[in-house]
């Protein structure tokens, strides 16, 4: 007998990584040199004292259910930030909601507000892209369209890949500022033409931030709330900002963040969230708060990337069609020969040094795969040992011409 399942299931495309274990599983590391993994995006710098000193400090808290909602002082905290970062004034009640973890809300805001009952029901997303939009796009019983980046631009999303039909027919849109894998930033010019389409079709947008507060320029990356106020939307109409203080913090299993934006769609997204049990524990919630209440451990930490890709990118442009991103901890470099699969192949047989390639993180649309030929290298760990695998990318690269 077979086991009932969501038929939705079967429409779900192998994540990145276990592709990636896939295409190398016959593949025995040098093991003449110590692994090196510059493919997966997660944060290995030190978590700041503060955040271990609050969950210390909060033991008690676990002897009650927390609320969905977080506690008002969470929210005042995010609220707070909010402020100090982007100098908008939101409703900490209404405005803003603690959430664990930017993944599972931008998977979650995909389920509260899809309507699959109506014909062509689509989501927009990126491509390249995190693959939790096209997978939480296809449990809620959405089509997905893709809107390819442009190298010519920096690697920005070309939105206009998306023809009128296909934007009448649109419930929602992930937009990924700064980007994965590129860290390319949207600039105003492109939010207000988003802005323009969401008011014609009725569109929600979900403005993944999580690579906000790592940057290489003197000005900080523009968040889409902040984008609506600089454009007179400061009700923020059909807008949801998502981030966490995973990369910022360095602290991913901590699992916290939060959305904020329009109040009425927070409404039904809280709705969604009571019943699905996504209340935040409050030691978390307690470390949240010192989390979002310190800026020192953050301007620390994005020293750190600049220092590191300083000494990294010039070395590796040496031999890779590869420049300083706008933000994000990610390098995304061509490979020579255009094929990124076999350069990883072989980069993890000779050098025992692990990369992404870029053809993982797209789908085909518009007649491209737009990551084939690059490969995306996650620069979280120290800096010797961003340098050491530097050397040995360039060692590989020299040895293919």
């Amino acid at each position: 007998m077979s086991v009932p399942v969501n038929p939705r299931l079967e429409r779900l495309h192998p994540y990145p990584f276990e592709r990636l274990r896939e295409l190398t599983a016959g593949i025995t590391p040098n093991p003449d040199l110590a692994p090196i993994s510059l493919g997966i995006g997660e944060p290995r710098h030190a978590a700041p004292a503060l955040i271990a000193e609050a969950i210390n400090a909060s033991m008690k808290s676990l002897a009650a259910y927390p609320a969905t909602a977080g506690t008002p002082a969470l929210r005042e905290a995010i609220a707070g930030w909010i402020s100090r970062r982007y100098g908008l004034t939101l409703d900490a009640g209404t405005q803003v909601l603690p959430v664990n973890g930017s993944r599972e809300a931008l998977f979650a805001i995909a389920q509260t507000v899809i309507d699959s009952t109506r014909p062509g029901a689509t989501v927009v997303c990126p491509n390249p892209f995190y693959q939790i939009y096209e997978g939480a796009a296809l449990l809620a019983g959405a089509e997905v369209a893709y809107a390819n980046s442009d190298p010519a631009r920096n690697f920005a999303v070309d939105w206009r890949q998306i023809d009128a039909a296909t934007w009448a027919k649109t419930q929602l849109i992930y937009v990924c500022s700064p980007g994965n894998p590129s860290g390319a930033v949207m600039p105003l010019s492109e939010w207000q033409a988003l802005f323009e389409l969401s008011d014609r079709h009725g569109f929600v947008i979900a403005s993944d931030e999580c690579y906000s507060e790592i940057y290489f320029r003197d000005e900080a990356p523009l968040g889409g709330l902040e984008a609506a106020e600089k454009l007179g939307r400061s009700d923020f109409r059909n807008l949801i900002a998502f981030t966490s203080l995973s990369k910022r913090s360095n602290v991913p299993g901590l699992r916290s963040g939060f959305v904020a934006g329009d109040a009425a769609l927070l409404k039904k997204f809280l709705l969604y969230r009571t019943y699905h049990g996504s209340a935040m524990s409050p030691i978390v919630q307690a470390a949240s708060i010192a989390a979002w209440g310190d800026e020192a451990h953050v301007v620390e930490n994005r020293a750190r990337y600049r220092h590191k890709f300083a000494e990294v990118t010039p070395l590796l442009a040496e031999v890779l069609d590869v420049a300083l991103p706008d933000a994000g901890f990610y390098l995304w470099a061509a490979v020579p020969g255009g094929n990124d699969v076999a350069f990883a192949q072989g980069l993890l047989a000779q050098y025992n040094l692990a990369v992404l390639p870029g053809s993982l993180l797209a789908r085909e649309a518009h007649g491209s795969n737009p990551g084939a030929g690059r490969i995306r290298l996650a620069l979280v760990a120290d800096e010797a040992e961003c340098l050491e695998a530097t050397r040995r990318i360039v060692s590989f690269t020299k040895s293919l011409s």
